[in-house]
């Protein structure tokens, strides 16, 4: 049985990015909101795109008016007003001054602005109160902020709300980005029912299926939900074959125990797979098979997928699901999908613990909870109820997962714990 370290190390060693090449779409620029950059953008603009000015004021001649004061101001002739999106049409001469708005061209001639606070408007005069700290003040000038030709924004990006204005301003209208990973996921098991069945004595809900759909796409993949399958063998060859030819990543919950019942790892190896995780030493979550999948070159189901395929045959109970999920599986995806290596590794944060946690001591244990900010701190409040892995009542509005080491059995109120934030 591996531990948590030895399986996280195999199981990113295993997930390889998409190809830079191979793998990439360009799209419009709104499409391209949530996406992963996939090649260095560059612009073709500065920016600004001209000097401007700061602040509502007066556009001057720094030589003019460094050396006025309240009791000696500075007299200068108004030749224009320059509002925002106008082109200047005078050049400032000396004892001259402009009218100037925010965002606002600068005219020929002036290098300064002085704030219209620190100034005194007559008819077409204005007199300048204050003296300017120094040349250029308020002034943004051309490619002070970006140079064109310049690299804009780095592969592996995610392009959220600030990207988009980044890209926007530049006028990138067309944006190169990473395809969507194809995951598929199905629930193993006999005694699985849908939601919308009936629930006869013995039988189960599956909620697997739900929870991983809606947080796979939750981080912009694509899922593909296979269903239910029977505890039959030739029905699990049937489906492990689809998904390991269709998709990038194949989710499996149950039958990856020891049960009579449980026969992923050996369908597994009889498609060509190779199995490199059977279990982990970790609480919950134990039985935990991952494998890999050599697909070669492209096939007719799905022209567009030519990298390996890798699986994940995560525990039936609902929290193991999970928890397996948030630890190994999550990573993994963000890595294949070729996110920058700094966004893709467990976030784990140090935070003080409100009440005590136990563990048995053999495998590393991961209690679900909630993190608080209080006072400044960060601290971690336990589930209430049974941390147990059937319980996913309990699982509602987690936000990260307390570890206690295989070498810890308990940690008091107050003591400081690291927790896995997780994703939502």
């Amino acid at each position: 049985m591996l531990s948590v370290k030895e399986a996280e190390s195999i199981v990113l060693n295993l997930a390889q990015p998409l190809d830079s090449q191979r793998d990439v779409e360009t799209v419009d620029l709104l499409a391209a909101s949530g996406r992963i950059l996939a090649a260095p953008v560059t612009g073709s603009l500065d920016f600004p795109y001209w000097d401007n000015s700061a602040m509502d004021g007066y556009a001057v001649r720094f030589a003019d008016v460094e050396n006025c004061s309240a009791e000696k101001p500075i007299a200068l002739d108004i030749v224009e007003d320059i509002p925002a999106g106008y082109q200047p049409q005078h050049t400032v001469q000396s004892g001259q001054a402009a009218r100037i708005f925010t965002g606002a061209v600068m005219p020929a001639g002036a290098d300064t602005v002085v704030m219209q606070e620190e100034t005194r408007r007559e008819g077409d005069r204005i007199f300048i109160l204050v003296s300017p700290e120094k040349p250029q003040a308020f002034v943004r000038h051309k490619g002070a902020f970006y140079q064109a030709g310049t690299t804009l924004l780095t592969p592996g990006t995610v392009i959220n709300a600030p990207e988009m204005a980044v890209l926007a301003t530049a006028q990138c209208i067309q944006v190169p980005v990473y395809r969507r990973l194809r995951v598929a996921i199905f629930s193993t098991g006999d005694e699985l029912v849908s939601p919308d069945e009936p629930l006869a004595p013995g039988k189960l809900v599956d909620s697997n299926q739900y929870a991983l759909t809606v947080l796979l796409a939750q981080m912009g993949f694509e899922p593909i939900r296979l269903g239910i399958v029977p505890d039959n063998e030739d029905a699990l060859n049937k489906v492990i074959s689809r998904a390991v030819a269709t998709a990038d990543v194949v989710l499996s919950t149950g039958g990856v125990s020891v049960g009579d019942y449980d026969y992923v790892e050996k369908i597994l190896a009889d498609l060509g797979g190779k199995v490199h995780i059977s279990s982990v030493a970790i609480k919950p979550g134990k039985p935990l098979t991952v494998a890999a999948f050599k697909r070669g070159e492209k096939n007719d189901d799905s022209p567009s997928l030519s990298s390996d395929c890798l699986y994940f045959g995560l525990p039936g109970n609902p929290v193991s699901a999970l928890v397996c999920c948030w630890r190994f599986v999550v990573p993994a995806l963000r890595k294949i999908s070729g996110l920058g290596e700094d966004a893709w590794g467990p976030e784990f944060v140090r935070v003080r613990c409100q009440a005590e946690l136990r563990s048995h001591g053999r495998r590393e244990t991961y209690v679900w909870g909630k993190l608080h900010l209080v006072a400044g701190v960060w601290e971690f409040e336990p589930a209430s109820g049974s941390q147990n892995s059937a319980n996913l009542i309990n699982l509602a509005n987690t936000s990260g997962l307390a570890v206690l080491p295989a070498s810890e059995t308990w940690i008091w109120p107050g003591e400081f714990v690291e927790v896995l934030k997780v994703s939502h």
